[in-house]
């Protein structure tokens, strides 16, 4: 999905101007014709907070599995220095471990036995990477998950990309929590001159971020529309909005104060490695795909930035397409399986989206009028995902939302 190049460099409020409008230069060079999908996950953790698994064991699954990017993002650490980790002496976990080092070998595998106990010394990033980094192949982003905090509510965000740790920031309110972290990544982007970006993790675990908390963020240019761990109520309760909902609430306020659009990722938020649940935070369930000229991170985060990638449970897109005010969106046609598409969104001056359009197949074009304030689509398959959390049972997928103006310069 390509986009006008004004629309990128629109200013953010607050922090967010200066690292910007530095990129709007190089966005107005002239962009390669030749554009590939790259799938990746952005949140997911390791042995190194409180994932119960290796990180090169977890990099490799991804990889296998059809993954070209991966952000492992630990808990308010990064996978550097000294580490040790006590394998757990049931035997599920001890039996993983003689997996582990079966597989990587004694040289690699430095580990210490006592009686019970068995420690393992972690490996770095800067160790575990080259095992899977390939161009055009695979590729690992540096991250974290800052986890923070105000009155037990836990208030989390994720780094990627980073250039070195950011200790969470204190605030008096959860918004100011929140603005305090987005604020240190923010400067640390500009610092390094590292591309960079920050998102909301899953504002409804713990219910601990509300609607009109994220309204008031500043700078903040992508949530969690979907988290595959079990306990993030993905869906809302009945008295509480879900995340598809919340996201479109969040736009409307955002473009009438002049705010950039919030995008939307799917993300698995993976913590157990080893058993497959509705109950377990598992991998494979949740992630994004983005057309990016190459696999690099800066080609990655400058696509994410423009709102060149949808979020998926399983839905495969064959293209999602934006000019001359028309959105093409086509899913990849499979035995067996339907696809509806909706187009949501509203008009200048409403104040709640709407099902626009709702076409029964696997493709389908939607036209932006001169009224409408924002429209996105919502891909559903017959094809139910696999592990699904919540109810949740088929796979999804969702485009980026997109405004009129956005395709002004476009050619057909």
């Amino acid at each position: 999905m390509k986009k006008s190049k004004h629309y990128a460099c629109l200013p953010l409020l607050g922090l967010a101007v200066s690292f910007l409008i530095a990129g709007c230069a190089a966005k107005d060079a002239a962009i390669p014709e030749s554009k590939n999908w790259y799938k990746g996950n952005l949140h997911t953790h390791s042995y190194w907070s409180d994932g119960d698994e290796f990180p090169e064991v977890i990099m490799r699954w991804y990889k296998e599995n059809g993954y070209q990017f991966v952000a492992l993002s630990d808990h308010n650490i990064f996978q550097e220095g000294e580490k040790w980790v006590n394998i757990r002496q049931d035997s599920m976990y001890r039996n993983a471990f003689q997996n582990y080092l079966k597989d990587y070998g004694d040289s690699w595998v430095n580990y210490e036995e006592n009686g019970d106990t068995l420690r393992v010394k972690l490996k770095t990033f800067a160790e575990y990477a080259p095992l899977y980094e390939e161009a055009e192949r695979f590729l690992l982003l540096p991250a974290e998950e800052i986890s923070a905090g105000y009155e037990g509510k836990p208030l989390h965000l994720n780094a990627t990309n980073l250039d070195q740790l950011i200790q969470p920031r204190e605030g008096g309110s959860v918004v100011e929590v929140l603005q305090n972290n987005i604020n240190a990544v923010l400067e640390q982007r500009k610092e390094s001159g590292k591309p960079m970006i920050v998102h909301i993790n899953h504002p409804n675990f713990r219910w601990a971020i509300t609607l009109e908390d994220m309204i008031r963020l500043k700078g903040e240019r992508f949530f969690e529309v979907y988290n595959g761990h079990p306990a993030v109520n993905n869906l809302g309760d009945s008295t509480r909005i879900g995340y598809e909902e919340m996201w479109d609430f969040i736009n409307i306020a955002y473009l009438e104060k002049g705010q950039p659009l919030l995008f939307g990722l799917a993300t698995d938020d993976s913590h157990s490695y080893h058993e497959q649940s509705s109950k377990l935070a598992n991998s494979g369930r949740g992630w994004v795909v983005v057309k990016a000229g190459e696999l690099t991170a800066g080609a990655l985060i400058e696509a994410l930035e423009m709102g060149d990638f949808y979020a998926s449970t399983g839905v495969e897109l064959e293209e999602v397409h934006f000019a001359d005010n028309q959105l093409e969106v086509r899913a990849k046609p499979k035995a067996g399986v339907s696809y509806t598409l909706e187009f949501i969104g509203c008009n200048t001056g409403e104040k709640k989206t709407r099902v626009l359009k709702t076409v029964r197949g696997n493709a389908a074009t939607f036209e932006l009028e001169e009224d409408l304030l924002f429209v996105r689509c919502k891909i559903t398959s017959s094809e139910a995902q696999v592990n699904p959390v919540e109810n949740m049972p088929y796979q999804l997928a969702w485009t980026q939302p997109v405004r009129p103006s956005d395709s002004e310069n476009e050619k057909p």
